[in-house]
């Protein structure tokens, strides 16, 4: 069984939407480590270290087992 590891890196932009960057796929739990470590020395990562997140994938297997489904952030929400 073959696990890779996908770093991405989340923040919220001014207008409310979410800017998501994909960083990269790596072989191990510590290399992935790594590269955070490395992107959070870059500009603007290094403003946003808490939007780093790793996920660990098994390959050869279906990680989206659901039916099509597309998020469309509401713009009439309201703080109360």
């Amino acid at each position: 069984m073959s696990i890779v590891y996908i770093v991405t890196h989340t923040h919220e932009l001014p207008s409310g939407n979410e800017d998501i960057k994909f960083i990269g796929v790596y072989d191990s739990q510590e290399s992935a480590e790594e590269a955070v470590k490395r992107a959070c020395l870059k500009a603007g990562f290094s403003e946003t270290q808490d939007g780093f997140f790793i996920e660990s994938y098994q390959l050869g297997k279906d990680h989206w087992t659901d039916g099509f489904f597309t998020y469309m952030p509401s713009n009439d929400i309201k703080s109360k």
